[in-house]
């Protein structure tokens, strides 16, 4: 009797929430901190045909979220229609699968009105007005001034869900986020200025200002990619432009000795619209892993554009994931089209090199000019000065320095060759060459290893690997774990020219070696082959392994450091430097040399 009675109390009963519980939800989906309320506002104003865009902000957004914008305005009798869920101009409602516009939803401004202060002030054609809700309590419409456009003004975010506010970050964070989102907007739109103003505290400091580019998509693209990533990403990415069954890809792609230490340098755009999508994240990774280390990361902006029907937006409220229709397809664009830019680069490297390679040369500032020797004549040059203008003087004879080879240097054409002629090695590890405009700094073994490499794809695209046969097979011992995991892929392994066969335990037999790696060490080569099978696991795919286990073997038939080279030698590496993809970085992203201008060498020596 007693669990009837408790069953009858705690019947569910289903009810309709008010209008403004609906809207709160909303906003729990659609706002989720400061920046989503900006992300939605910008948008709106580009959506307007904005040209021009102001963001003011106060308290990490907390406090104020202010756009304004030159767009088409909003007809007073509209404004109360605009503040109704789902009402939007965007879409009619027919077809969700071509979308056009960022938004299309009509669930922004009633969410913000629902947990915030919002105004909007609004002139279309006529004249302007203003309407103001509080926590959801709309005012009626009244007259305002303005010309046209719109300003949306957001006070005291979540001051109706208090509770929220506890979940959000400091006010700095919440400022980066804010400066996130308009910078990604902006790269989206070049041809729009943008200006983003930080109002804490009473004072107006602008934080990031991009002024309308000019030109064709790709001049206005670098333009504003070099005022929102800087100089240096601008100086070092590759445009990347490529289309495939229905899809365009654009935008620019850093070198790989361009890299970062996190993944917080990619951006990636469909239709426009700034996304964060695993898959093109993915992609981007794969193009670049030939390249870079897994400790590096790619730099890139990427834009994928295609007929709106052949991708959904309509995913997630927040508008940042997408699903294509056909995903393989936009995959390998990506991964194609970037290795063609990076291919065709060449032995190019990122001018940063040179940059650090001169910060750490350059001497200490002092506070008061220095005298150089060569402003003060020393007596040696005094006295031969005097002997100059005696009778019978003669040329003393003049210092000689010797190369650190054994054979004079050839003679090299330096027009011809970029990376120059070699002059001298030093350490047993780094060759210095002399170029038109300067020298450069080769790492001998980095420079080698991506040589290697390179023909060892080769040869493995074409009909696999030279092998040679060991004299008497090596036995190497391991576990029985890491026996078996080799002997799995045995087939693999010898399409790569390494041979193995099983020896019984946890034992493997190396019977042949890559011919190209010469006299190598198999069991170091083995044991590396081991880590990377463990570094890769089960996620990549079956060519990711082939490459990083490629790699690794190359790493093993390189030139070693410590070893002492020939005049010929080195200017042999150097020519097949210049004539192979992508040996301007060793496989794990290094540079392989650095490049010092003339004119840089001169200013550390004070003669500019």
């Amino acid at each position: 009797m007693t669990a009837t009675v408790h069953q009858i109390e705690a019947q569910p009963v289903i009810r309709q929430l008010d209008e403004a519980a609906i809207n709160r939800i909303a906003a729990g989906e659609v706002v989720e901190r400061p920046a989503s309320a900006a992300k939605e506002l910008v948008e709106n104003a580009l959506d307007a045909g904005a040209t021009r865009i102001e963001v003011t902000i106060a308290d990490g957004g907390k406090t104020l979220i202010r756009v304004s914008d030159d767009g088409c305005g909003i007809e007073p009798d509209d404004l109360p229609l605009a503040l109704s869920r789902h009402a939007t101009s965007k879409i009619d409602g027919t077809d969700l699968l071509n979308i056009h516009s960022f938004g299309f939803r009509g669930e922004a401004l009633p969410s913000l009105g629902a947990v915030g202060r919002l105004t909007i002030t609004s002139r279309a054609l006529g004249d302007a007005a203003e309407i103001t809700v509080a926590g959801g309590n709309a005012t009626p419409v009244r007259p305002a001034a303005r010309s046209k456009g719109t300003t949306v003004e957001l006070r005291d975010l979540f001051y109706a869900t208090p509770a929220r506010l506890k979940f959000l970050r400091t006010d700095r964070a919440e400022n980066q986020a804010i400066t996130d989102v308009v910078k990604r907007l902006a790269m989206a739109e070049p041809f729009v200025g943008f200006t983003l103003t930080d109002a804490t505290g009473g004072s107006s400091r602008v934080t990031f200002r991009a002024d309308p580019e000019t030109g064709d998509l790709f001049d206005a693209l670098h333009g504003r990619l070099r005022s929102v990533l800087g100089k240096d990403f601008a100086e070092n990415a590759l445009p990347i432009d490529a289309e495939r069954d229905g899809f365009h890809l654009t935008g620019y792609a850093a070198l790989p000795t361009y890299s970062r230490g996190a993944a917080v340098a990619q951006f990636l755009f469909v239709n426009g619209r700034p996304v964060r999508d695993k898959m093109l994240l993915g992609a981007l990774r794969a193009a670049y892993m030939d390249v870079l280390s897994r400790a590096r990361h790619p730099v890139a902006a990427l834009f994928v554009d295609c007929d709106p029907t052949l991708v959904d937006v309509n995913v997630h409220p927040a508008k940042s994931e997408v699903r294509f229709r056909d995903p393989g397809t936009v995959r390998g664009l990506i991964v194609s089209a970037l290795r063609h830019a990076l291919t065709d680069a060449g032995h190019r490297a990122s001018t940063t090199v040179a940059s650090a390679t001169l910060g750490a040369m350059r001497a200490e500032p002092t506070t008061e000019a220095g005298v150089y020797q060569m402003d003060r004549p020393s007596f040696t040059a005094r006295s031969m000065t005097f002997q100059a203008q005696a009778p019978g003087f003669q040329e003393a004879p003049s210092a000689r320095v010797e190369p650190v080879v054994d054979q004079p240097m050839e003679e090299t054409p330096l027009e011809a060759n970029p990376l120059g002629a070699a002059r001298a090695q030093v350490h047993e590890n780094y060759i210095i060459a002399q170029t038109k405009t300067g020298m450069v700094i080769v790492d001998q073994h980095a420079a080698h290893e991506r040589l290697v490499y390179e023909k060892l794809k080769s040869q493995m695209a074409e009909n696999g690997v030279a092998a040679q046969a060991l004299l008497i097979p090596e036995i190497i011992e391991m576990t029985e774990d890491e026996a078996a995991s080799l002997v799995a892929i045995a087939d693999d392994l010898s399409r790569l020219g390494l041979t193995i066969e099983p020896f019984g335990g946890g034992s493997v037999a190396v019977r042949e070696t890559p011919a190209i790696l010469g006299e190598v060490n198999a069991e170091a080569m083995i044991r590396d082959v081991l880590d990377e099978l463990a570094d890769q696991g089960d996620s990549a795919g079956f060519q990711a392994k082939i490459e990083a286990i490629l790699s690794r073997v190359a790493c093993h038939g390189s030139i070693r450091s410590g070893r002492r080279m020939q005049a010929a030698e080195m200017n042999a590496l150097l020519r097949e430097m210049e004539a192979t993809p992508l040996s301007g970085q060793c496989n794990h992203g290094r540079p392989t040399y650095v490049e010092l201008k003339l004119s840089d060498i001169e200013r550390l020596f004070g003669r500019t």
